[in-house]
């Protein structure tokens, strides 16, 4: 019995050491085989050192094939703390142009291991990030002077024009806050660069393409081996077999036309604003200006920091994209809009009629007098106030006010939904593309039970949403947007600024039936033939517009501009914003034909060169802002 015992307990114990050798050679494998860039990581720190090579961005491209961003050779200073001797200081600031004082505050940077904590003294840390190549060269002459420093090749993002900063955006080092919660894969390292804005931060992991590494070997006592005949090559682990080449980021075609783009911000030198250009058949972005700008090769390199503290704290606020962040009262511009919605919920037909007595009407009060009374057409043509007063006040109360206002409010809950079923209130639904949105206002009903009461309001008190004023708001991209879709007729597709997915075929229908565009879109003529833009039309091309002067509680009236051309089969739809400018007529209109008529010419007539030179040198502000 007792030899039994045994001789299972030997069973026992050699089945338990087969598990424990089984287990040990399963984890190695998956530590060098299945998972072997962690074991890297791991032995990193050991014998084996990964240098990661850093890929080129993907280039961007304007619709024409124009080169807008590219990439400029730079190189990043390396250090290995524990391979540094006693060098001279000034010797190596001078060649990199910079000051020992910064070179101890990124010493620091280095060890402190809360901020880095890939930090160890025997792996190459990023010291000094995106040297040029004159910085380069007279480093390379000298690094024998230098050890523990090695020089890793990088790039800088390079612009072939001044334009658009706020459209392609920046790149920037990454932040610590992105490194520690929004890091997946833990792709980012301290010292990478990635996109800060624009559509560098919207294509960001299109176009930063994938890392690469080689790795190199030490011995026992953390020296770098290198080859017997070759003291400066490093050994390769077991021949490179595991290194990784680099995959550059894709290229990316913009929507966007350089040259009208170029155009328009020559239009606003001296204008606070924004200028929207969109093909109504595609949704394709043609041109996004604000203003004040800034140029975007002022945000590269070691003076990115510096130029993006001056563009932050001055007055004209340069950094905000008041094309997609701007937040205005749309004014006139949203007559076109309002009619079809009064028009769909039948508190409108197209002949129905409103009295019009000129500055004498109330409760609101037209800007000019025309006769009266108003219909459908003269009305948009004459952009009559009162008119559409009397439209808005039909449609909402076309079914009473109903016990406890309950009939008006869901008339008003109807209007509302018509309204945003155009894009207004809510930001378009793209998750990469233009993302710096915001949303603008149609007020809720909730809105205004807060306000007034819940029985405290009626037509008359919100009478000013008739004329796009009061609670209402939009950005000037919503503004282009509801100019596309009454080109189209009644529908929209997502405005965006890159040619990448299916942005095309998100086909947006509103909830406005296309038998009402006809006459809107006939007023819209009108506008531009003999209402209040009939001065400044394109020869030969039959424009659609509204003119908007918009009331401002902090200045000046703002001059706006919705349109599109040709009437039939439009090419363009435009949205333009000239903040404290005033009448709509005077200048938003002018410069929204002026971009139409270089977009489809490309170049102005000879009998509007006036007109051009007029705009180009009409300062409200002072030039546009420089970092120089």
């Amino acid at each position: 019995m007792r030899n039994d015992l045994y001789i299972n307990r030997k069973y026992t114990i050699g089945a338990m050491a087969v598990v424990v050798i089984v287990a040990f050679l399963a984890q190695l494998f998956l530590l060098q085989v299945v998972d072997y860039d962690k074991y890297l990581t791991i032995a990193g720190n050991n014998a084996l050192i990964k240098n990661m090579i850093i890929p080129d961005r993907g280039l961007l491209y304007d619709r024409n094939g124009e080169v807008l961003v590219y990439n400029r050779a730079a190189y990043d200073v390396m250090v290995t703390v524990n391979d540094v001797k006693p060098f001279d200081t000034l010797d190596f600031c001078r060649s990199v142009n910079i000051t020992p004082e910064f070179l101890r505050q990124k010493f620091a940077e280095v060890k402190d291991k809360k901020k880095n904590k890939g930090y160890s003294e025997y792996t190459p840390q990023v010291l000094i990030m995106q040297l040029s190549k004159e910085e380069n060269g007279s480093l390379q002459e000298k690094l024998w002077k230098f050890p523990g420093f090695k020089l890793r090749p990088n790039s800088v993002r390079e612009y072939s024009y001044s334009y658009a900063g706020h459209l392609l955006g920046s790149t920037g080092e990454v932040s610590q806050n992105k490194l520690e919660k929004d890091n997946p894969d833990n792709y980012y390292m301290r010292g990478d660069y990635a996109g800060q804005s624009g559509i560098e931060l919207a294509y960001e992991k299109i176009l930063r393409g994938k890392k690469g590494f080689t790795i190199e070997m030490r011995d026992n006592k953390m020296r770098i081996v290198t080859e017997k005949n070759d003291k400066d090559t490093p050994v390769k682990y077991e021949d490179g077999q595991h290194d990784k080449l680099p995959v550059s980021g894709e290229n990316l075609t913009l929507t966007v036309d350089i040259l009208l783009q170029a155009y328009g911000e020559k239009l606003l030198q001296g204008k606070r604003g924004a200028i929207v250009a969109i093909e109504p058949s595609t949704g394709e972005i043609l041109a996004m200006v604000s203003n004040p700008t800034f140029d975007p090769s002022t945000l590269i390199g070691r003076q990115r920091s510096k130029n993006y503290k001056k563009l932050e704290i001055d007055p004209l606020k340069p950094l905000l994209n008041r094309a997609t962040k701007g937040r205005y009262s749309p004014g006139s511009t949203f007559k076109p809009l309002q009619a079809l919605v009064c028009l769909q919920e039948g508190g409108i037909t197209e002949n129905s009629l409103f009295p019009c007595n000129g500055v004498g009407s109330s409760p609101i009060k037209c800007t000019h007098s025309h006769g009266s009374p108003v219909e459908l057409l003269r009305g948009i043509e004459q952009s009559c106030n009162p008119y559409f007063w009397g439209a808005f006040r039909s449609t909402l109360e076309k079914d009473g006010y109903g016990k406890d206002n309950a009939d008006f409010k869901n008339s008003y809950n109807q209007w509302r939904e018509d309204v945003m079923s155009f894009g207004y209130g809510e930001k378009f639904d793209s998750d990469i593309d233009a993302d710096e949105q915001d949303r603008g206002n149609v007020p809720s009903e909730s809105f205004f039970n807060r306000m007034f009461g819940e029985k405290g309001w009626r037509a008359l008190t919100i009478r000013s949403l008739s004329i796009g004023q009061g609670e209402v708001s939009c950005t000037p991209l919503q503004m282009a947007n509801l100019a596309a879709t009454i080109a189209n007729r009644g529908h929209f597709y997502t405005p965006h600024v890159a040619r990448m997915g299916d942005y095309a075929k998100e086909k947006h229908t509103t909830n406005v039936e296309e038998k009402y565009f006809s006459p809107v879109v006939e007023g819209m003529r009108r506008v531009c033939l003999t209402g209040t833009a009939r001065w400044y039309n394109i020869k030969d091309v039959i424009m659609c517009g509204k003119t908007g002067t918009v009331q401002n509680n902090h200045g000046k009236d703002h001059s706006m501009f919705i349109g599109f051309a040709p009437m039939d089969n439009p090419k363009i739809a435009i949205a333009v914003v000239i903040e404290n400018a005033g009448f709509g007529a005077s200048w938003a209109y002018p410069i929204g034909s002026l971009m139409m008529e270089k977009y489809l010419n490309r170049n102005i007539s000879v009998n509007r060169l006036w007109l051009e030179e007029k705009m180009l040198k009409t300062y409200f502000v002072s030039p546009t802002v420089t970092t120089n």
